[in-house]
């Protein structure tokens, strides 16, 4: 078993991000707007764009990535098969590596109670 907690790792990065937020609040606003725009639907549904997000996470080996889109592709109601099959492109594109956090991005949809 893994320490690692996706849980935990969303928290505290949540919080080391809010902090940055009140020191540096024009740079996270343009982040904000920027990500508001981005993942906004239209011609990609909002599952399309986290799952995209994960596989960006997964090829950057980014753990704090991992647990933000594997989170929000739960409470959108994402399929374990949307799940695995982006996790299956990723991997293509990472190697091995990839493989690894592929796995752990398996472990965060279990632990933020996506259905298997």
């Amino acid at each position: 078993m893994s320490s690692k907690s996706f849980k935990q790792i969303t928290q505290d990065l949540g919080k080391a991000v809010g902090t940055l937020r009140t020191a540096e609040t024009g740079t996270m606003d343009g982040f904000s707007a920027m990500s508001k725009a981005a993942m906004e639907p239209g011609v990609l549904s909002a599952i399309d764009k986290e799952l995209m997000a994960l596989a960006i996470g997964v090829a950057t080996r980014c753990d704090g990535c991992i647990g933000f889109h594997v989170k929000a592709l739960v409470r959108l109601g994402a399929s374990y098969k949307q799940l695995t099959e982006t996790l299956a492109v990723a991997v293509y594109m990472g190697g091995g590596p990839s493989l690894m956090y592929a796995a752990d991005s398996v472990r965060a949809w279990e632990e933020f109670g996506g259905n298997i």
